[in-house]
């Protein structure tokens, strides 16, 4: 996509798999742009992070619930302008859950999806060293 860059929003979604000692890492990057009509939610549950920080954590809830942010995302994306930006809020309010949003952050793109894919990649993804310290690619 090709054309004017518009700002756009996003969040990480960080996993606390127990609040009480504030640990957490990152496992989904929300962003939306109005003026693109762009709303979405990329997620990848790591499991060895998550065990890392709680080898008794079970990580069906924890998948099952950003599967459902995701889809609820799709839904208010197909909802219409208004609808998009009031879950983008929504989403991005603070909570003391197991899934806590970060930071609102800004940029500018011309492309939201190729936007979001390079914040996945960036933010969410191990750095490994079998990658010469990129983060690996694929979609979980």
């Amino acid at each position: 996509m090709t054309g004017p860059r518009q700002v756009f929003e996003y969040a990480v979604l960080q996993v606390v798999p127990r609040v009480e000692r504030g640990e957490r890492f990152n496992a989904a990057v929300a962003l939306y742009c109005r003026q693109l009509d762009y709303l979405a939610i990329r997620a990848e549950l790591d499991v060895a992070r998550l065990h890392a920080l709680d080898p008794a954590a079970d990580p069906e809830p924890i998948r099952l619930a950003l599967q459902a942010s995701t889809q609820a995302c799709a839904a208010a994306a197909e909802a219409g302008r208004n609808a998009r930006g009031q879950f983008f809020r929504w989403l991005t309010a603070p909570r003391s859950t197991v899934i806590q949003p970060g930071p609102v952050h800004t940029g500018l793109t011309a492309d939201p999806a190729a936007e979001h894919e390079r914040l996945l990649r960036l933010l969410v993804r191990p750095v490994t060293e079998t990658t010469g310290g990129k983060p690996r690619g694929g979609v979980g």
